[in-house]
């Protein structure tokens, strides 16, 4: 009687005990809903126009998919500190201050400028085919050498930051559909080496994403038929001025991003 009577008050305990921690885990994630939009120009919004004047050289979008996801959810909370040029050091520098044990959702994009992107199309543009193809070839090294541990060191500090929170790390679209209308401009080898490039990137954030719990948007899905040289666009070509070019326009950020974080969030 003894044995069984202290066995049952042990269970009841333990059922208050657990039920006390889950009680206290679900008020937690209840508690996290805040939203925080990380990351470089495509989670900006440069290209997409109607830009912030307070946000200066970051070029934050109010047509950003981060500024119209959370018009359209509400969060209880939203911190946009995406910037265009941003790197993976900027990030972990500039961006994180706004996450915490409230934060329920972090979208990013990191990782084009690290490699170079910007610069690797300039030479594609203005040097040729050789010179691109160089360049890419560059880029590619990079990415899959050195790029994984500047991911990781960004996403470790977002776990550790919001806990709590869902992350959906963004990747990015081809540059261009082959074989298409455009008749001038870069070399068909360019263009595929370039896509190759893009889905080199993507692969190795998709893997990064999935080693740390992360959720990986993959955009190149929804940009398909809307490349450079589709003849329906969502992304700028060569612009003048020179900084939004092969960035989302304002549809490539609703229609060509939007929706993926939609889906994943």
């Amino acid at each position: 009687m003894k044995l069984n009577r202290w066995t049952a008050t042990a269970t009841v305990v333990a059922c208050v005990g657990v039920t006390t921690l889950g009680a206290a885990a679900a008020s937690a994630q209840e508690a996290a809903t805040g939203y925080v939009a990380l990351g470089d120009s495509y989670s900006s919004g440069l290209g997409a126009g109607d830009y912030d004047s307070d946000s200066g050289d970051c070029k934050r979008s109010a047509n950003a998919y981060a500024k119209q996801w959370a018009a359209a959810n509400a969060p209880s909370s939203f911190d946009f500190t995406a910037c265009s040029g941003a790197r993976t050091g900027d990030v972990l520098n500039d961006q994180l201050g706004p996450l915490s044990d409230s934060t329920g959702l972090v979208s990013i994009s990191i990782g084009g400028n690290d490699a170079s992107f910007a610069d690797t199309m300039q030479a594609c543009v203005l040097q040729g085919e050789g010179v691109c193809l160089e360049k890419i070839e560059e880029a590619k090294g990079y990415i899959s050498g050195t790029l994984p541990g500047q991911l990781d060191s960004v996403y470790n500090a977002i776990t550790e930051r919001a806990p709590s929170a869902k992350v959906v790390v963004m990747g990015y679209p081809r540059m261009y559909k082959l074989d298409g209308e455009c008749s001038v401009g870069l070399s068909e080898k360019s263009r595929a080496a370039i896509n190759s490039a893009s889905d080199v990137l993507n692969d190795t954030i998709a893997k990064r994403a999935a080693d740390h719990g992360f959720t990986f948007g993959d955009v190149r899905d929804s940009f398909t038929g809307h490349e450079i040289c589709s003849g329906d666009s969502w992304l700028h070509s060569v612009t003048v001025p020179v900084g939004e070019s092969y960035h989302p326009t304002n549809t490539g950020q609703t229609s060509g991003y939007l929706p993926v974080l939609e889906a994943n969030a």
